[in-house]
C-alpha cells in the first residue's frame, strides 16, 4: 500500500515544517479539538544552539487555524522540545526552552495568556500534573544526536558516570528539583551486558506509570570496541529514586509504554523467546510475548482507552521498502488491521527521520501522525480509526 487507506486528511501545510515527535505525550487537549505542533522552517540538518522554532496548536473545527503559542531554543528532531498538555489540565500546555546557557520548561495558559517559567527543563510528566523528571539533555546530545540539546556543552563530558548527573524530579507549582537517581549508581549496579566501566553512561526515554507510583528510564552506555550498537538496559524506580528494579538487562531493549501501574509492553530481547514484543511485570522476573505472528518488528505503541487496542507504527522495510505503516491490533480478539504505509524518502533518515509517532485523542477515536508522504516536508495528519475500534 502507498497509502494509509483510512480517512486521512493533512492539519498542516507549507511552506514551514510542522511534526509533534514523540509517540507518549498528550498532543490532544481534552475536548480533542485543540492538536498541538512545533513549527520550523528548515529540515534535513542538526539544529544549532542558535535555532529557533516556534510552538503552536491547530483548531481542528476552526478550519485547522494554526494558533501560536511561543518559541523554543531548546528542540530536537526525535522528540521536539516536550510539548504536551499539562495532565489535569484544559488549558495549560508545557514545553522546553533555553534561556542564556540554562534549560528551562514555561507552562503557559492558553485561554488566559498567562505564562511561568520553571529553572528545569522536563521530559516525562506525572498523570496528576505535579510533578516531572528529566535525565540531562546536554550529555544526551554528546551520546544520542537527535535526542539532545544544542547549545551549552555537557560540563562532566569526560567523566564516564559521574555521580551529579543523572535524573532529577521537579515541583511543576514551585520548581523544586532535585537529583533522584545517578548515573554512578546505576552504573555500579551489575550490568552482564556492559563490562565494568566501559563507555559513557547516560539515561534517556523516562515514563511515569498510570497512576504515578514508578517511572521506567533506560540506562545506555555506546560500546568502545568498535561493536555498532549501544548496550540498553531498562529499569524502573519510585518517583524520590528508591525501590530501583532491572526490567531488562539483556542489552536490548526499545520502544515501550505502560498497560497499567504494574505492566510495561516493550520491544526487546530476552532469554525466553529472543527479540519480541514482551509484557513485562514490574517488580518481578516475569515477561510473556504479546501476538508473535503480529508484531515481527520494532514500532512505537501506544494503548487506546480502555487497553483493549494498540495503535502503532513500522520502520520502513518492515512490512513495506521504503514505506512506514500504520497499524491497529485489537488484544481480545488478537487481531491486527494494517490501515495502510506512507512513502519515507530515503533522505529522511537517521537523526533527520519522520518516524510516524502516532499518538491518539483522548477518546481514542483518531490518531495524529507526522509524516513527509507528500512531498512537503514534515507535516501532521489525523487518521480516522474510530470506525475500526466501534466495530469490536
Amino acid at each position: 500500500m502507498s497509502h494509509i487507506d483510512r480517512a486521512m486528511r493533512p492539519i498542516t501545510s507549507g511552506p514551514e515544517f510542522h511534526w509533534f515527535a514523540y509517540y507518549d505525550k498528550l498532543q490532544f487537549d481534552p475536548a480533542n479539538r485543540l492538536v498541538l505542533g512545533m513549527e520550523v522552517d528548515f529540515e534535513g540538518r542538526s539544529p544549532r544552539g542558535d535555532d529557533v522554532i516556534r510552538v503552536g496548536m491547530v483548531d481542528l473545527e476552526d478550519g485547522n487555524r494554526w494558533i501560536p503559542l511561543g518559541t523554543s531554543r531548546a528542540w530536537c528532531w526525535q522528540q521536539g522540545c516536550m510539548l504536551q498538555w499539562r495532565p489535569g489540565s484544559d488549558c495549560e500546555v508545557l514545553w522546553n526552552d533555553r534561556e542564556g546557557d540554562e534549560f528551562v520548561c514555561h507552562i503557559l495558559d492558553v485561554t488566559s495568556g498567562k505564562k511561568r517559567t520553571l529553572p528545569g527543563p522536563v521530559y516525562t510528566v506525572s498523570p496528576d500534573g505535579r510533578s516531572a523528571l528529566t535525565p540531562d539533555f546536554r550529555r544526551i546530545n554528546d551520546t544520542r544526536p537527535g535526542y539532545g540539546y544544542a547549545g551549552p556543552a555537557d560540563p562532566l563530558r569526560e567523566v564516564d558516570a559521574p555521580a551529579d548527573s543523572g535524573i532529577w524530579r521537579m515541583d511543576l507549582e514551585t520548581g523544586e528539583r532535585r537529583l533522584v537517581i545517578s548515573l554512578a549508581d546505576v552504573a555500579a549496579i551489575p550490568n552482564p551486558a556492559l563490562p565494568a566501566g566501559e563507555g559513557k553512561h547516560y539515561f534517556n526515554h523516562l515514563l511515569y506509570n498510570p497512576d504515578g507510583s514508578r517511572f521506567i528510564f533506560l540506562h545506555r552506555c555506546p560500546h568502545r570496541d568498535g561493536r555498532p550498537l549501544r548496550m540498553t538496559r531498562a529499569l524502573t524506580a519510585a518517583p524520590d529514586g528508591s525501590n530501583l528494579h532491572v526490567v531488562n538487562d539483556s542489552g536490548r531493549f526499545s520502544h515501550f509504554i505502560w498497560r497499567d501501574p504494574g505492566h510495561l509492553l516493550a520491544w526487546s530481547w530476552h532469554g525466553s523467546h529472543g527479540e519480541r514484543m514482551y509484557l513485562y511485570e514490574d517488580l518481578s522476573d516475569r515477561a510473556e510475548v504479546v501476538a508473535a505472528d503480529f508484531f515481527t518488528s520494532d514500532s512505537h505503541i501506544s494503548y487506546l482507552p480502555g487497553g483493549d487496542w494498540l495503535l502503532g507504527d513500522c520502520y520502513p522495510g518492515a512490512r513495506q521498502k521504503s514505506e512506514r505503516a500504520l497499524f491497529l491490533y485489537h488484544l481480545p480478539s488478537r487481531t491486527g488491521h494494517d490501515l495502510g504505509a506512507v512513502a519515507s524518502p530515503e533522505e529522511y533518515c537517521g537523526e533527520v527521520r519522520c518516524d510516524l509517532h502516532p499518538r491518539h485523542s483522548r477518546d481514542g477515536r483518531q490518531a495524529c501522525i507526522d509524516s513527509v508522504h507528500e512531498g512537503n516536508g514534515r507535516q501532521m495528519y489525523l487518521v480516522d480509526i474510530g470506525e475500526i475500534t466501534a466495530r469490536a
